[in-house]
């Protein structure tokens, strides 16, 4: 299987989906007067410890993949959950990305309402959220490129061939 990175314009677009649907969700809740914005402090929880989760996979999974084979200590990485850590941390950055424009979005929309309590918490709920969202984006980003698998030395490896290419010098020299 054959795994690529994200492109940095899927970050950007989740962002800007999510900013529009932050926008709208405190636009229909002012019009309506049904107020959806904020977020619970148990979700900024939550996704900071998630963030922290994939984190800590990723370096056990890239520690794994760059130790020589035969020096592996036995541990939990194997193929499988290195495959699912990468999805995790794709699937984490793209998340964050669209929940911090999410956030974003509802804290533009009830900037001008600030001095009000209701959304005096709600912009500071959804600033946190959006720091902790932005933090788990860039966590994912790095957790991708952490699952990398080092470059394979086959047979057509430049390494190898320099490589053999001296060895057939000396040889030649040799005779």
């Amino acid at each position: 299987m054959k795994a690529r990175r994200t492109p940095w314009w899927q970050f950007a677009l989740a962002a800007a989906l999510g900013l529009l649907a932050g926008i709208g969700l405190a636009s229909y809740g002012e019009s309506s007067g049904l107020s959806l914005i904020g977020a619970p402090w148990v979700v900024a929880g939550l996704l900071a410890v998630l963030g922290l989760l994939v984190l800590i996979m990723a370096l056990q999974v890239h520690k794994y993949a760059n130790t020589d084979p035969k020096k592996r200590p036995h541990s939990f990485v194997n193929p499988t959950v290195a495959v699912y850590t990468l999805v995790l941390a794709k699937a984490l950055g793209l998340a964050g990305a669209a929940l911090s424009g999410w956030y974003v979005g509802q804290i533009l929309m009830s900037i001008g309402h600030f001095e009000a309590p209701f959304y005096h918490d709600a912009v500071i709920e959804c600033a946190v959220s959006a720091v902790i969202c932005i933090a788990d984006m860039i966590i994912g980003i790095i957790g991708e490129w952490l699952c990398q698998l080092p470059p394979n030395d086959g047979p057509e490896s430049a390494k190898l061939k320099q490589a053999k290419n001296r060895q057939d010098v000396a040889q030649a020299f040799k005779q």
